[in-house]
């Protein structure tokens, strides 16, 4: 082990596969806010490049909220990476990030809107309603 991280390399592997990839805490915090405000949204359209949280088929937008440490944000969270396996986790978010482009040029291509929420936006939940109300009424 690591004498810098506090977990075995078993448990990190254990803990990080249980992190879930739809319906997470911010995603769900989304989905109940913009339900409030009479939004109506399909939920991970596998049709559609990247299985887009919500997808707002009339409008042909789509929102994807993002993990801001497995996608690499700028905030505090997206910036750090654990102690071990350093090179593995930051190879993993960059391979993310790639995706994420070549889904969204996918998108446009195919004539949709998209706009991208972080985790840490959500959670703090400042004027983040407006923004998204400016996106699908554009």
């Amino acid at each position: 082990m690591d004498m810098a991280d506090f977990m075995s390399p078993e448990r990190r592997s254990a803990h990080m596969a249980k992190i879930r990839s739809k319906d997470t805490k911010p995603e769900i915090m989304l989905r109940r806010m913009l339900h409030r405000d009479g939004l109506r949204y399909r939920l991970h359209d596998r049709r559609l490049p990247g299985k887009p949280d919500l997808v707002f088929v009339g409008r042909r937008k789509v929102i994807f909220v993002n993990g801001c440490f497995w996608h690499g944000h700028d905030c505090p969270v997206g910036s750090r990476l654990p102690k071990s396996n350093t090179d593995f986790w930051a190879d993993k978010r960059v391979r993310n990030q790639e995706r994420d482009v070549r889904q969204r040029i996918q998108l446009v291509d195919q004539g949709w809107g998209y706009l991208d929420v972080w985790e840490c936006e959500v959670l703090a939940d400042q004027e983040l309603l407006r923004h998204v109300r400016l996106f699908l009424d554009a």
